[in-house]
């Protein structure tokens, strides 16, 4: 496949957006390379608050949060990152063919920059990031204090970078996570490093159950809606304590991501989920990745699991850096994601990680799994608007 083309995006039909948000083109491909498409809501000219959405989301995800933000006298953004939905400027190759330089965190950042810059500031008031979108939001503050001002992780805790480690140090650290679930009884896979093999983008594209019953499936799965899911706080990063998380984090070998969701699901009510993400909400999201394809937002989990040199060289500039600008942490209280890489959740309150006095505290909110701001968008936004308060 080669680049999509700007034309051919313009030609798409406009997407069913909530009153008061509108979608745009924001063109960088003078500077990151991309043709930014963004959610948008509230005045330009006023602070300007960006949204960073996660797997296997869009900018869509944060509908229901835009309009309220802007209310309250924000300018409120949210783009379709690098690999996803109807940004255009990512050439969209296949497995073997991507260069995963283009997904490091480095120009992760630099993306955001460019944006930044292009809508006519030069400083944020907030980041706010949902899953990997959480991601963005701290490697941006981490990176660019001077430009982020404050920062909003949702669902995905920050850890602190890699430190250089010399010799049989090095060594003794290193878990090959991937060898020790293999190794259980039955055998199992991490979900990240499943999501950077070359059949993982095959299966998304693809799955037997149809993309609508297994994107619903997905969503479920990972939201409150699912009794099964009881998160709590995990010991150390090895196979014994990692193995009993569900399994669309930790996975059967010999499943796919797709034949995982139709496992788990069987005997579930659909319907229980359309609370908050109606049939017409979730047709967005198939409709997008029917056209795009997985493979292009998988390129990030394929960038770092796979400790790319260009990758693991950058955060190495970043080595003993921590996060010096305000920051909360807001997710659902049945969200397994906090909890999935274990001491990232408690290292907000390490000051080698958030300087003393910067974290604003971790907000769990009833009600809510892994889809927190589609889930309970009114108590994400109390929460957002209580922390710009502490500003």
């Amino acid at each position: 496949m080669g680049t999509d083309s700007t034309s051919a995006m313009e030609a798409l039909p406009p997407m069913s957006l909530p009153n008061g948000v509108d979608d745009d083109y924001v063109d960088c491909r003078a500077s990151c390379g991309l043709n930014w498409h963004i959610l948008k809501a509230g005045k330009a000219g006023m602070p300007l608050v960006l949204f960073c959405h996660g797997y296997p989301e869009l900018a869509y995800s944060w509908r229901k949060v835009l309009p309220q933000i802007a209310d309250a006298g924000y300018y409120c953004v949210a783009m379709d990152q690098r690999g996803y939905g109807r940004t255009t400027g990512w050439p969209r190759r296949g497995f073997h063919e991507v260069d995963l330089n283009d997904y490091v965190f480095t120009n992760l950042v630099r993306d955001l920059v460019c944006l930044v810059y292009k809508l006519g500031y030069t400083e944020v008031h907030s980041i706010v990031g949902h899953d990997f979108g959480a991601v963005s939001s701290a490697m941006a503050a981490l990176m660019r204090p001077d430009i982020f001002k404050s920062t909003v992780q949702l669902s995905h805790p920050h850890h602190a970078p890699p430190t250089p480690q010399l010799g049989d140090e090095s060594a003794k650290q290193k878990v090959d996570i991937s060898a020790e679930l293999a190794g259980l009884s039955p055998p199992r896979k991490h979900y990240k490093w499943y999501n950077s093999t070359p059949e993982a983008a095959p299966d998304w594209d693809n799955p037997p159950q149809g993309l609508e019953a297994f994107l619903r499936g997905y969503f479920h799965l990972k939201s409150a809606d699912w009794d099964k899911n009881d998160p709590h706080p995990l010991e150390k990063w090895s196979a014994k304590n990692l193995e009993i998380m569900p399994e669309y984090y930790i996975m059967r070998k010999d499943q796919s991501m797709p034949e995982t969701v139709a496992h788990n699901m069987e005997g579930e009510d659909f319907s229980k989920t359309e609370k908050w993400l109606s049939g017409e909400e979730l047709g967005v999201y198939c409709d997008e990745w029917k056209r795009t394809g997985f493979q292009g937002a998988l390129n990030w989990y394929r960038a770092q699991t796979a400790s790319t040199a260009q990758s693991a060289r950058d955060m190495l500039l970043y080595a003993g850096r921590r996060i010096e600008v305000p920051c909360v942490f807001i997710s659902g209280k049945k969200d397994w994601g906090n909890y999935q890489q274990p001491g990232a959740f408690e290292g907000y309150e390490d000051p080698k990680t958030v300087k003393e006095g910067c974290f604003r505290g971790a907000k769990l909110i009833e009600g809510a799994g892994h889809w927190v701001q589609q889930e309970q968008s009114d108590a994400v936004v109390a929460e957002i608007l209580g922390f710009f308060k502490t500003l």
